[in-house]
């Protein structure tokens, strides 16, 4: 796989860069700002790239920009966003920019090289990783539409878990049931917020019904949750 980084910190950047080489892949550019991006992504061709949220000349909202304006543009490359904190207006308009091949995960809760490197390849492939402490901040900051306001305790659990990009047996394994009792959970929910099959991916959108302001919202999970 292709990776570009743009890291402000030298040693996070380097670090990354190994662990990626190691992994097997290729790390095609790395920048200290974002200042190059777009020109390194015209020339790199990338099919992820890896991106700070704060970083120079202002420190504040750069890499997410960056991010956004990456995905508004087609679905390469693939987007994973690294960050300190949770940005959370930027971190809503990141995940509403489009369906799928995205991740946002906090620098100091990556706890397992095999996680993080899991996570590249899920979001290269398309797929969403969403750190649990991410999903919790946005949930609670939103309130209840009259879709969400349909949906159990039990079911908003379950849509935290998808949000975090779980599959049917690791929400299983996390609420202790089985994996036909989720299935079931996850039917409600799309017939709850009227998603049809004919929708797409009805796990982006489901969760996109709880995250995507200011028309819609979601509470906070009665129990935290955690990225495959």
């Amino acid at each position: 796989m292709r990776i570009l980084i743009c890291e402000d910190s030298v040693l996070l950047r380097e670090g990354i860069a190994r662990l990626l080489t190691d992994a097997g892949h290729d790390v095609v550019a790395q920048l200290p700002d974002a200042t190059a991006l777009e020109a390194a992504i015209a020339a790199a061709d990338p099919d992820l790239a890896i991106l700070d949220v704060r970083m120079p000349p202002t420190r504040t909202n750069e890499g997410i920009l960056a991010a956004i304006g990456i995905r508004s543009r087609g679905d390469r490359p693939r987007v994973l966003v690294l960050s300190q904190y949770v940005e959370e207006r930027y971190a809503a308009d990141l995940i509403a920019s489009g369906p799928a091949g995205f991740g946002y995960l906090l620098k100091d809760r990556v706890a397992d090289v095999r996680d993080f490197l899991a996570a590249v390849e899920q979001v290269a492939a398309g797929g969403t990783v969403l750190d649990p402490e991410v999903v919790s901040q946005l949930l609670a900051r939103r309130r209840h539409d009259g879709r969400t306001e349909r949906l159990t305790p039990r079911e908003r659990q379950v849509l935290a878990l998808m949000a975090e990009g779980a599959s049917n047996q690791a929400i299983a394994d996390r609420l202790y049931v089985s994996a036909g009792s989720v299935e079931k959970h996850i039917t409600a929910v799309f017939q709850k917020l009227e998603l049809e099959p004919e929708d797409g991916n009805r796990r982006v959108l489901a969760v996109l019904a709880h995250l995507d302001a200011p028309r819609t919202g979601g509470g906070a999970p009665d129990a935290p949750g955690g990225i495959r």
